[in-house]
């Protein structure tokens, strides 16, 4: 029962829990980045390079023949898969590049508040009360 309530404690943490949104929110956005990689930005690049889907570009490694589609390629061996990899690759870049912006925006509209907190902590906070009345003895002593 005391593990039961301890596993409680630590799922309802707020950064758990802020953890589960964000792991949620980032495989949806995601999904966005691949759905904008694969129908928006590749057809075009495919189009350049002969008009073919640029994720089925392949170099076949088991004696296949080239005019295959990608998945009866791998079907029949093995294949080197650049053009997969190159749209795998373009949707990381994109993601890390959206990620990236907005962690920037996110530090400029948090700047003029952590810029006050910085001035808050600044402020030395006063002695203890001992060191006031050791600093009063000194003083007096002087005299």
């Amino acid at each position: 029962m005391a593990m039961l309530e301890e596993f409680k404690k630590f799922a309802m943490k707020g950064n758990v829990v802020d953890l589960a949104v964000g792991v949620i929110i980032g495989g949806a956005f995601g999904r966005i980045v691949d759905s904008l990689v694969q129908d928006v930005i590749m057809p075009p690049i495919g189009k350049l390079f002969g008009g073919l889907d640029f994720a089925s570009y392949y170099i076949p490694l088991n004696g296949q023949p080239y005019g295959l589609p990608l998945a009866e390629a791998k079907k029949a061996g093995a294949v080197l898969a650049y053009g997969n990899f190159f749209t795998i690759l373009l949707n990381f870049i994109i993601l890390a590049f959206v990620i990236f912006q907005m962690v920037r925006l996110m530090n400029r509209l948090r700047s003029p508040f952590s810029k006050e907190e910085e001035a808050a902590a600044a402020v030395p906070a006063p002695p203890p009360e001992e060191v006031v009345l050791l600093r009063e003895i000194r003083d007096a002593l002087k005299r």
